[in-house]
C-alpha cells in the first residue's frame, strides 16, 4: 500500500510510518528523497553536487618563493643607488589645477610646477648615473609567468573578488596576493588560497616598508619582489572578463615584453620632463599628444626590461600616481612595449549614466575592440561592500557602510529590487556577461571561505536566485551531511 496514499482509515502502521517519515523529514531534510526511496516512494534523482570551480585549480603549482636574503639584498644595492642621487629638487609641491575634468591648456601645463633650470640639469645628470649603475637582472631569482594581485585593508575584500573571477573564468595561471606587513595579512585565507594556486607574499620580508609613502609605490615594488619572470599585474578592484592567460603568447607581448592600456587622457607633464629623461635637449611639448597609460592591468617582462619616476609626471591632474612612470622609464631607455590601440569603454549602471568602470580591450585582437579587463575604478566589487549589514562595525577589515545599507549609492535599488547592476544589453553587444560569474566568486567568499557570514551567505543566495535564476538545492553526501548545490535553471 502506499503510505501517501488517501486511506481516510489507515492501520495503525501505516499511521505510525508516516509519522516516523515526517519526524524525518524535519530532522534530515537533506536526506529525504533517499528515504522515500527506500520506503518505495517514486523520487526525483538524488541531487549531486558538481566540484567547486575553486577546485578545479588544485593541481596548480604555488609559485616558489624567491631566496629572500638574496633578494633583500638586491634591494639594498638598489636604494644606496637612489640614496647616492636623491631627486633635484627634493620636493614639489602637489597642486591641484582649478578642474580635473577639463584638461588643462598648456599655459596651465607649462607654468604649473615651479622647477629651474638648474634643477632640471641637476635631476637630467642624476638620472643618467643611475641608469648607468642600476644592477644586472638577478637571472636566478626569477621565473616563470603568473599574475600578481596587490591586496591589503580595504583591498584585500575587492581582491577577493578578482581572485575568484580567475578561476572562474578557467584561468590556470599561478597567482601571487602581496600586502605591505603581516598585519594586512590573514594567515586562514592564505591556507585556502594555497588550494587554488595562490601564495600570499609580504613586502615588509624584503624591504622596510616604511619607505614608501604612498600606495601608488606599494605596486611596483610588488613586482619588483615577485617570483614571476613575466607579470600580468592587477589592480585589486580590476576584474577579468575573459581569461587573459593567452596574453603571454601573443604577439603583442612576445615581440615587446610590455602590454600598456591607454587611459582617458593626453598627457599633462611638465615642460622640462622629456629633458630630465633624456628625450629632448631642453623644455619641449614633446608628451602633450602622446596617451597616458592606466596601469590597473600591466604586463611585464622583468628579464627584458629589468632597467626601470612621481609628482612631474602628470604634476597633481587626474590619474596622478604610478601609472606613466613605466611608460616614462620605457621611452627614456628607448625600449619597445605595445600600448593596446582600443580606447577604453566606461561602463555604466544599468538605467543610468553613473559609471561602474573602464574597459579595457584584449591585446590579442589588434583588429577589433574586445573586452577582457573591468578595472572597477568607480562601483568596486566587493560582496561585503555589496550587501554586508553591520560590517562598519566590525574592528577586522570594516567596510564603512555597504551598497545595501546606504540608500544614496547607486547600486542601492539594484541590490534591493534584484535588478542586474549591468545592462543585459550592453553585454550582449560586447559578447561577454560576467556579472554571473561575479556573484558566483561572490557565492564562494560569502557561504564558503575564510569570510563566510551566513546572513550575508543568505543575502547573496537570495539575490542570486531572484536575478539571475541560480538555484541553491541541498545534496546529501558521505557521511549523513549536506552539500548546497549551485545550479542555474
Amino acid at each position: 500500500m502506499n503510505i501517501y496514499g488517501d486511506d481516510p482509515d489507515p492501520p495503525p502502521s501505516t499511521q505510525l510510518l508516516r509519522k516516523t517519515l515526517r519526524k524525518f523529514k524535519r530532522l534530515h531534510k537533506g536526506a529525504v528523497r533517499t528515504f522515500q526511496h527506500v520506503l518505495g516512494q517514486p523520487s526525483k534523482p538524488a541531487l549531486l553536487c558538481q566540484p567547486s570551480t575553486h577546485e578545479h585549480f588544485a593541481h596548480i603549482k604555488l609559485p616558489k618563493q624567491p631566496d629572500k636574503a638574496q633578494l633583500s639584498q638586491a634591494w639594498k644595492t638598489l636604494k644606496t643607488i637612489y640614496d647616492a642621487h636623491p631627486p633635484r629638487p627634493l620636493n614639489l609641491d602637489l597642486k591641484t589645477f582649478d578642474s580635473i575634468s577639463v584638461f588643462p591648456p598648456l599655459e596651465a601645463i607649462q607654468t604649473h610646477t615651479n622647477i629651474t633650470s638648474a634643477d632640471a640639469e641637476a635631476a637630467r645628470t642624476s638620472h643618467v648615473e643611475v641608469t648607468k649603475k642600476l644592477v644586472p637582472y638577478p637571472s636566478d631569482l626569477f621565473a616563470g609567468q603568473g599574475i600578481v594581485i596587490l591586496a591589503g585593508g580595504r583591498y584585500t575584500g575587492f581582491a577577493t573578488t578578482g581572485l575568484g573571477m580567475f578561476r572562474e573564468i578557467g584561468s590556470k595561471l599561478p597567482i601571487e596576493v602581496w600586502v605591505k606587513d603581516q598585519s594586512e595579512e590573514r594567515e586562514e585565507w592564505c591556507e585556502e588560497l594555497a588550494k587554488e594556486g595562490v601564495a600570499c607574499r609580504r613586502l615588509s620580508d624584503y624591504m622596510d616598508t616604511d619607505l614608501l609613502e604612498h600606495g601608488y609605490q606599494l605596486k611596483i615594488s610588488a613586482i619588483l619582489f615577485s617570483s614571476f619572470e613575466q607579470i600580468l599585474f592587477l589592480d585589486a578592484d580590476n576584474v577579468p572578463v575573459v581569461n587573459p592567460d593567452v596574453i603571454f603568447t601573443s604577439k603583442s607581448f612576445t615581440d615587446t615584453g610590455v602590454v600598456m592600456w591607454p587611459d582617458y587622457w593626453k598627457h599633462t607633464g611638465a615642460p622640462y620632463l622629456p629633458y630630465i629623461v633624456g628625450l629632448s635637449d631642453g623644455p619641449s611639448e614633446l608628451l602633450r599628444e602622446d596617451q597616458t597609460a592606466e596601469s590597473g592591468q600591466l604586463v611585464w617582462d622583468k628579464r627584458r626590461h629589468w632597467k626601470h619616476y612621481y609628482t612631474m609626471i602628470s604634476q597633481g591632474w587626474a590619474g596622478w600616481g604610478d601609472k606613466d612612470t613605466f611608460l616614462i622609464a620605457l621611452r627614456s631607455l628607448r625600449q619597445e612595449y605595445y600600448m593596446v590601440p582600443h580606447k577604453l569603454k566606461t561602463l555604466f549602471i544599468n538605467g543610468t549614466d553613473a559609471g561602474i568602470g573602464m574597459l579595457q580591450a584584449d591585446p590579442t585582437k589588434p583588429d577589433s575592440y574586445e573586452p577582457m579587463f573591468l578595472h572597477s575604478n568607480i562601483i568596486k566589487w566587493s560582496i561585503r561592500g555589496f550587501l554586508c549589514v553591520g560590517c562598519a562595525s566590525q574592528a577586522i577589515d570594516p567596510v564603512k557602510v555597504s551598497a545595501l545599507e546606504n540608500p544614496k549609492s547607486p547600486i542601492n535599488g539594484h541590490l534591493k529590487e534584484h535588478r542586474r547592476i549591468f545592462s543585459l544589453t550592453d553585454m550582449h553587444a560586447m559578447n561577454i556577461d560576467p556579472e554571473p560569474p561575479i556573484w558566483r566568486s561572490f557565492e564562494h567568499v560569502a557561504c564558503r571561505s575564510y569570510w563566510q557570514d551566513e546572513g550575508l551567505c543568505n543575502r547573496t543566495r537570495e539575490h542570486m536566485e531572484q536575478t539571475f535564476g541560480f538555484e541553491f538545492q541541498k545534496s546529501p553526501v558521505t557521511g549523513g551531511e549536506e552539500q548546497i548545490c549551485l545550479r542555474t535553471r
